[in-house]
């Protein structure tokens, strides 16, 4: 299973359906910040392959530089902020986007912005490249080949090629994050399989 809701009291009913029958157990796992991991190794940016290499939070590193505090002086409020951050940009959100989402100025969202490609600077050359492929083939692929076609990318109307631009830069990341986890449901279900000591 996966994507099944639990920050709302119906998405906490929808998971109590799920019980396992007597003698065996549910296993929940999760891939931390999987698609950061993956726009890091994408990008091959040094400041994100590092960060992750070192064990660090990611959000609160991210935190420290944008607003030039050290590590261990980040808050909460700012970690939070450093994550819509880093969320918000590798999905190609706007200043304007990241200002509702914070409820900030668009002037200093945009300040935000170039800190963290300041710090991140193949992040930015990655998703500038990527929009150029996308125009260039028509698709974007995952890192297993899967290809998700974009036919509004030349559209002639902004907001319908904006969006196109959007998930290009989007779906590598997601689209391998899903790849990844199925790859690895079946290489669970399969040792499962293997071990079951009912057959």
């Amino acid at each position: 299973m996966q994507n099944i809701p639990i920050r709302n009291e119906e998405g906490r009913r929808i998971r109590q359906a799920f019980v396992a029958r007597e003698g065996y157990k549910i296993v929940a796992a999760d891939y931390s910040q999987i698609e950061l991991r993956i726009m890091a190794h994408l990008s091959n940016d040094e400041g994100m392959i590092n960060a992750f290499a070192e064990g660090k939070d990611i959000h609160r590193a991210t935190a420290a530089e944008i607003f030039g505090v050290e590590l261990g002086e980040v808050t909460s409020e700012q970690r939070r902020s450093a994550k819509a951050i880093n969320f918000g940009l590798i999905y190609g959100m706007s200043s304007f986007g990241l200002s509702n989402q914070l409820g900030i100025g668009r002037a200093e969202a945009q300040k935000y912005m170039d800190l963290y490609f300041q710090r991140y600077p193949a992040v930015q050359q990655f998703m500038t490249d990527i929009r150029e492929v996308a125009v260039e083939k028509g698709y974007v692929e995952t890192l297993f080949g899967r290809r998700l076609y974009l036919p509004d990318i030349k559209s002639g109307n902004a907001i319908l090629r904006k969006a196109a631009e959007r998930v290009a830069i989007n779906a590598p990341m997601q689209g391998t994050a899903a790849d990844i986890i199925k790859v690895a449901m079946i290489g669970i279900d399969n040792a499962i399989r293997d071990n079951d000591e009912s057959k």
